[in-house]
């Protein structure tokens, strides 16, 4: 198994599965500029690669020699490592009209015919990418949240801005603790201003998740819940 090319850690990755190395070629030649691509030539191999880093989407071609790419799809489904990572599976032209109904059955999430349309493959390929991207940007803000709401044990205090890709901040912070601070110049609305900008920023991650359709991700929306209601408290505290 060899990678195409090197890419930056946080580049999603897509691992390509086929025991023809002609099959391998045209993949990486199609996908290789949308993302660091892996080849594997067998189902055992792709499982090894799957269990040492993270991919995005992986296409399996369905007739390979020993574990077939329907058995490679059932196996990754079976481990709570692997289980959500989206799985195309590739056929020939002759083939029998169960694949697709079996592709499914084994939890594919598409079904490809060769010889496929190089851009409707990528274009496939894309929204996994743009997928897997967006839940990382997700679970990213979570955890400035939680860090956020943690800060110097959970106790009351200022909170800086939350980042918000879509704009900068470039509202200055207050340090109460500080000599020169200045409790009669002090913007007395800001820390209750800014607890509602994080409240409102975790009530909007909770419906991307919940929308994301996902048990794993449902579970860390459950979490914000609670993040939203300690943040409540902390408003409480600040108005009293």
């Amino acid at each position: 198994m060899t990678a195409a090319r090197e890419a930056a850690p946080e580049t999603s990755s897509i691992l390509i599965v086929d025991d023809m190395e002609e099959n391998l070629v045209a993949l990486e030649a199609v996908l290789g500029s949308l993302a660091h691509v892996v080849r594997a030539q067998s189902g055992e191999e792709a499982l090894k690669a799957m269990l040492r880093q993270e991919f995005a989407v992986v296409l399996i071609d369905v007739m390979m020699p020993g574990m077939n790419g329907f058995e490679t799809a059932a196996n990754i489904k079976g481990l709570d490592q692997t289980k959500d990572v989206p799985i195309i599976l590739l056929t020939g032209a002759a083939v029998d009209p169960n694949y697709a109904y079996h592709g499914y059955t084994v939890g594919a999430a598409d079904f490809l015919i060769k010889p496929f349309d190089p851009w409707l493959l990528r274009t496939k390929v894309n929204v996994f990418l743009d997928l897997h991207r967006k839940n990382h940007q997700l679970v990213e803000q979570a955890e400035q949240l939680k860090r956020l709401l943690t800060a110097d044990g959970g106790r009351p205090g200022v909170v800086p801005a939350v980042p918000d890709p879509a704009r900068t901040s470039t509202e200055p912070s207050y340090d109460t603790d500080h000599p020169s601070y200045d409790t009669d110049h002090a913007a007395p609305q800001e820390e209750p201003d800014r607890l509602a900008e994080i409240v409102g920023q975790l009530a909007r991650l909770e419906v991307l998740l919940r929308d994301a359709d996902s048990s794993g991700r449902t579970g860390l929306a459950d979490r914000i819940v609670e993040l939203e209601k300690a943040v409540e408290r902390l408003r409480t505290a600040c108005d009293t």
